[in-house]
């Protein structure tokens, strides 16, 4: 594996690893504000984060055909991934958006085979189900995640934003190939800011300031810094190095993060089932990552 292959893992492994907290970080963010403030606070904070980044490197001209691409980009990345997946949230239980959340890989899988033409290999389809397995060995041996009532609408909603994402790795690479990261980002959150903003309007003007906790706060704040700024430089980075299947592997991570928060808050414990769970994750990104791609196949057709 090149240099460049670990670095697109590491950064992968690093935004899943932010986004494992999300889900109960999130969860309790929405006791002391709504899902379209948080949403909004997070597209806002995001745009104004990466701007100021801007400001310290290399300046690159974006095409304005390719700022309509970065445009609906936003839509599929963050206003429909991330909006429509904490209003699912805040419907359903943290366990069950992180069950949800395991079904990007399969859905990335079709979606690269439409779309890209990637094949699916028996290799990918055994990666992707010993992932899986590691992912729901953690989920339904963990008695203390399930704080929360299940809703099939919020189930819904959390599905339709893994589908939305899926979208995002598959249909926009290009962009991440042509164009840095800080440049796509400061883009995206502006787009999906100015959406956001008219909706969100009369929920933020009615908060309540003086009610809200020192807590809410420092959630929200990870929230907007380490879940979005730094989660998305590191995701759009391992974009760039890593095939979308392999990138979308590295969700199965999120529930075993969000089952190890528990036990750093002392609500849980970690047993032999977290750590199965963990090897059986990155066994199937390996097993993911060995299987053969388009290119492959292509590189294989010439030689014959």
């Amino acid at each position: 594996m090149g240099n460049k292959n670990i670095k697109g893992h590491m950064l992968a492994l690093t935004a899943n690893l932010m986004w494992g907290l999300m889900s109960p970080i999130g969860k309790s963010a929405l006791q002391e504000f709504s899902a379209l403030s948080i949403t909004t606070f997070r597209m806002v904070g995001a745009a104004a984060a990466f701007w100021i980044l801007s400001l310290f490197v290399k300046q690159e001209h974006v095409s304005h055909r390719d700022m309509l691409k970065i445009f609906f980009a936003s839509l599929f990345a963050l206003v429909f991934n991330q909006g429509v997946f904490m209003f699912g949230l805040s419907l359903t239980s943290p366990i069950d958006a992180s069950i949800v959340t395991t079904t990007l890989p399969i859905i990335t899988m079709i979606v690269a085979a439409i779309y890209l033409k990637e094949p699916v290999t028996g290799t990918k389809v055994l990666g992707i189900f010993v992932g899986a397995m590691g992912a729901l060995t953690l989920i339904l041996s963990s008695s203390s995640a399930s704080s929360g009532a299940s809703n099939i609408w919020g189930d819904l909603l959390c599905m339709a934003a893994q589908l939305s994402f899926s979208i995002y790795l598959t249909a926009f690479k290009g962009l991440t190939q042509q164009y840095s990261p800080v440049t796509i980002n400061k883009w995206m959150f502006i787009y999906a800011s100015i959406c956001y903003i008219p909706l969100s309007y009369q929920d933020v003007t009615t908060i309540h300031w003086e009610t809200i906790s020192t807590t809410s706060f420092f959630q929200v704040a990870y929230i907007v810094l380490g879940g979005t700024f730094i989660a998305y430089i590191c995701i759009m980075t391992a974009q760039k190095l890593l095939r979308p299947t392999v990138v979308s592997m590295y969700n199965y991570m999120q529930p075993i993060v969000a089952s190890i928060a528990t036990v750093v808050m002392g609500i849980g414990i970690f047993g032999w089932q977290k750590g199965l769970a963990i090897a059986l994750v990155f066994t199937g990104v390996y097993i993911v990552t060995k299987s053969k791609s388009k290119a492959d196949f292509e590189r294989i057709g010439k030689d014959v």
